[in-house]
This record gives C-alpha cells, sequence and structure tokens, in this order.
C-alpha cells in the first residue's frame, strides 16, 4: 500500500515538524519541541536563571544559550550592575559559550545573526518578546517568559501551539526612501496590534524578493507589533549570502507549499505606500508622511534591534552629512552591534554624526525602553527608529513617541519637526 501523502504545510508547520515527532503537525496542535538557542537578556535572564536553579540540573547545551547584557548596559545604576553580573556569573559556571560582555557585545537582535547563531530552519526561543527577528533568515523564533526559558536552558525543548499563518504579498516597486520600517508599519496599520494574534505571518511578494537583509529584520522584529507568534521570510539568494558567511554549523531550509492552507491572505500594493510615521500611543497609529502636518520635535533616537544595522546608518548618515541638527534637537545614534560601531567609524559615518551635532553611542537598547540614554521628560516628543510607542515607553507618561525609518528621523532631526528627505534643502 502506498502510505497517504502528507498533508500540505506552511513555512511553521514544516519548521515544527522537524524539531517534534510529529509527522504533519495543524494549526492548534500542542508540541514538545526541540529547540536550537535559547536567548535570554539582562533584564530577563535573572528571572530564567532564579527559575533554573530550582530544577538542580545542568545547562541542556552551554554553546546553545545566548546570554546579551544589553537592556541596562553599560551599567546604569547598582540594580542593573547586579542583574548583568547575575548573567555574568551564571555564564562562567556553567561555561556558558555565547555570552557578550560589554565591549564585544550588541542589541541581542542584531549580534545573533550577525554571529551566525541563528539560521535557517532553526527554532528559536528567546526571552524577550522581539526574538521572532530571526524570521528574516527563516527560523522560526518567537518570544517566551523567563519560566519557560528556564525550561529551555535545562532542557532544550519548548512547548508549543501550532500557529495559523497568514500570508501577506507585497507586490509592486518601493519608492525611494521607503523600506522595510515602512513596510511593517502600514501593514501594522491596515491590520492592527491584534490583527495576527498568534499566528505566524510569512512576508513574500515581488518587493519583498527585492528588500535587503536589513529591511527583512526590520519587518521580522515588528511582527510582533501585530500580535504575530513569528515573521517568516523564504530563504533565497539573499538569505545564503548572509548566512553562509556566517554559518559555523549546518542548517536546514523549509519552505511552504504552494497549497498550503492560510487562515488570511493580504495583498498589499507596496508601489503606492509612502513613508510612514506611527503616532502615539500604538504602533498601528500610522499615517502617512503627507498627512503628518507640523509636529515639532525634541529627539530622535537611530538605532535598536529594529533600525540598528549597517543600512540603517548607512541611511542616516547620508543624510545627516553636511547637515546640522536642530538646535531645539537631541540626536541619538546607536548602532546595533560593535561590529558596526567600528564599521561606522573605518568608514566616516561616527564622523558625518558627530560633525552634525549628533550623539553616537555604544550599543545598548537604552532609550528604546526608557531605560537611559534618551529618557524623555513630561511633554517631550521623539521621533524614533524602534518598535514600541506605547504610554511612557521612552520616558515620562506625558510624553511622546513618533515611530519611523532612518531615513525620515535623520531628516527630521535637521528639519526639527517630523518630515522626510524631500523636505530637505
Amino acid at each position: 500500500m502506498n502510505p497517504e501523502p502528507k498533508p500540505a504545510m506552511t513555512m511553521a508547520q514544516k519548521i515544527l515538524a522537524a524539531h517534534t515527532d510529529a509527522v504533519a503537525p495543524q494549526p492548534g496542535d500542542l508540541l514538545d519541541v526541540r529547540v536550537d538557542m535559547v536567548l535570554a537578556n539582562d533584564i530577563t535572564a535573572p528571572i530564567a536563571i532564579q527559575e533554573f536553579r530550582k530544577l538542580g540540573v545542568g545547562v541542556f547545551d552551554a554553546e546553545r544559550i545566548a546570554l546579551v547584557p544589553d537592556h541596562f548596559t553599560p551599567n546604569k545604576d547598582i540594580k542593573s550592575a547586579t542583574q548583568a553580573k547575575l548573567l555574568r556569573d551564571f555564564a562562567r559556571e556553567h561555561g556558558i559559550t555565547n555570552y557578550f560582555e560589554v565591549g564585544r557585545m550588541g542589541i541581542e537582535h542584531a549580534l545573533l545573526p550577525e554571529q551566525g547563531l541563528v539560521l535557517p530552519g532553526d527554532v528559536v526561543v528567546g526571552a524577550d518578546s522581539h526574538t521572532c527577528t530571526y524570521g528574516a533568515v527563516g527560523a522560526f523564533a518567537t518570544g517566551m517568559g523567563s519560566t519557560d526559558i528556564a525550561v529551555a536552558m535545562a532542557t532544550g525543548r519548548a512547548w508549543m501551539r501550532v500557529p495559523e499563518t497568514i500570508r501577506i504579498t507585497y507586490h509592486g516597486q518601493l519608492q525611494p526612501y521607503v523600506g522595510g520600517k515602512d513596510l511593517i508599519l502600514y501593514t501594522i496599520g491596515q491590520i492592527g496590534v491584534d490583527g495576527a494574534l498568534y499566528q505566524a505571518i510569512e512576508f513574500v511578494g515581488p518587493a519583498i524578493d527585492a528588500l535587503s537583509m536589513d529591511g527583512r529584520f526590520t519587518m521580522a522584529n515588528m511582527a510582533i507589533e501585530a500580535g504575530a507568534k513569528a515573521g517568516l521570510f523564504a530563504v533565497d539568494e539573499a538569505t545564503l549570502a548572509y548566512v553562509n558567511r556566517r554559518a559555523q554549523r549546518p542548517y536546514q531550509i523549509f519552505l511552504p507549499d504552494a497549497d498550503a492552507a492560510y487562515a488570511r491572505q493580504i495583498d498589499i500594493d507596496a508601489a503606492s505606500i509612502e513613508p510612514q510615521i506611527a503616532f502615539p500611543h500604538l504602533p498601528s497609529n500610522t499615517r502617512g508622511l503627507s498627512e503628518v502636518g507640523d509636529v515639532p520635535i525634541d529627539q530622535v533616537v537611530i538605532g535598536s534591534c529594529t533600525n540598528g544595522r549597517w543600512e540603517d546608518l548607512v541611511v542616516a548618515a547620508d543624510l545627516l552629512r553636511g547637515r546640522q541638527v536642530a538646535p531645539s534637537v537631541r540626536c541619538i545614534v546607536i548602532p546595533g552591534t560593535q561590529e558596526i560601531y567600528l564599521q561606522a567609524v573605518r568608514d566616516g559615518l561616527a564622523e558625518a554624526f558627530v560633525e552634525a551635532g549628533a550623539a553616537f553611542s555604544t550599543p545598548t537598547c537604552g532609550p528604546c525602553l526608557g531605560g537611559h540614554m534618551g529618557v524623555l521628560a513630561a511633554g517631550e516628543r521623539c521621533v524614533s527608529t524602534t518598535n514600541r510607542n506605547f504610554v511612557g515607553r521612552m520616558g515620562h507618561p506625558e510624553s511622546e513617541v513618533y515611530l519611523a525609518s532612518p531615513a525620515v528621523a535623520a531628516a527630521s532631526a535637521v528639519l526639527g519637526r517630523i518630515g522626510g528627505p524631500d523636505d530637505l534643502e
């Protein structure tokens, strides 16, 4: 007898199937999944470590755990120094290979792909909601609570419910200065912050095929802002060019079946999208640049796990070079990793930022979560390339955060108001 054919599967189903004993898992199935990488940072790891110690066991694999002190580092106070020391001590105690100290680290979701630690076909769990960033390289990556991460560090496994998948197709060619940040902000504006709740998103189409890896990381990073469990990009030549010069272990590519079943299929005319700005206090409160009006600002932040990559800094530096940050504005530029920082120094980007009147920082999450390096006072407005603009996200509850691309952020820094590259003289 011929075996029954497997049902068609999405990317998420295929990757999860390869990490469990289920042959063809279906949406809604609960799986005990083997994980390839477990991640935590200086905020979330201490809680995970506390719960891990209760288990009385060792780590499942010292090479498949990554600990990155990036949120309040370099330490801003005694409490943050204590948190970071907990990571450092735990890493030494268990021989964690991928512990990244200040001066050799980066913002976790920029750092791990750069280091080749997350690869196509992987299952990655992290005690940080933006772990979904790694979907840009064709991995199923998702955030979890610290208790789940404690169990994953001990067992190398995690319970997951197989998500349904939304397939979003982006048609057409992007306008100048429109990139991944604009595409994802526009998408969240269309479907809402819960539009993909506990679902995976597959990003496809001609505009995606032409998008750089940095742009794909930005989109995957903000899939969680639509409520998604994961944001996935099919592996193509651009992915392979990025991964193959970094990978130090084998990986497997999983592509969706042509007849896979999707919860929804959405088509977006990407060619008609202009630069997007998310107004306070939700990433879904988006407007096109032409609809913004006159919005004076006090601060600009260019960086974060969303837009602190090389391409982001190049765009910002090109717009700031030979210009001056407006006297009324503080502009803070934060590279995603030390490698990006060093390249910015070597290629003159750092000089361009400083000469324009911007502060150029070592890698840190810092201002994104209102931690340090750019906290806002009451009544202040900030244009930020970060991923969230909730009430009080970057400081005082009466401050305001406007999310935008590096191009809009840099132009706004010069203009002293929200504006785009076309508004510059």
